[in-house]
């Protein structure tokens, strides 16, 4: 195997991984979450679970479809309508999560050695294929950090299981 071949495979290997840790985390904190909850937020400046992974959807499957030869933000996208409150049960919001992370770990299949320095588009800015994954990668982190945080701060402690080490138990 040459040098690129196992850089490739590597990060590959590495971005599934980091990439379903967050999927799962992600899932336990909403099944952890009572479901009128996944529609709290705070304030009209903040954003509720349901809209959260709304949008982190909407931006998988908008950067991720036809990735290497269409630009990233897909003109059917409509990124307004992914902060409006649609979703109804935890179901349909678990579901709307699986598809958008079901469209980036494909693409991530389908990516070759050769890939990983080409130059694709995310609203008309030139990245190269590795520079987009990791992009979806900080973004959807971003955003599996505030799921996780109000999942938190929803749920009491006798109903909360921790998605780490806990405290105290290093």
């Amino acid at each position: 195997m040459t040098e690129i071949n196992a850089l490739h495979t590597d990060f590959i290997r590495v971005v599934q991984k980091k990439f379903s840790d967050l999927m799962q985390d992600t899932k336990k904190a909403i099944i952890q979450m009572e479901e009128d909850k996944l529609f709290w937020n705070p304030n009209n400046h903040s954003n509720s679970v349901d809209i959260i992974i709304k949008h982190m959807s909407g931006n998988l499957i908008s950067r991720w479809t036809d990735f290497l030869t269409t630009d990233g933000e897909k003109p059917n996208r409509n990124r307004d309508e992914e902060f409006e409150s649609t979703i109804e049960t935890r179901e349909e919001l678990l579901e709307i999560w699986s598809e958008g992370c079901r469209v980036f770990l494909d693409a991530l299949n389908t990516i070759k050695s050769q890939h990983l320095l080409q130059t694709i588009y995310i609203r008309n800015e030139p990245h190269t294929v590795m520079e987009a994954v990791i992009r979806s990668l900080a973004h959807t982190s971003s955003h599996v950090g505030q799921v996780i945080y109000i999942a938190k701060q929803v749920t009491t402690e006798e109903n909360w299981t921790t998605l780490s080490i806990p405290k105290k138990q290093s």
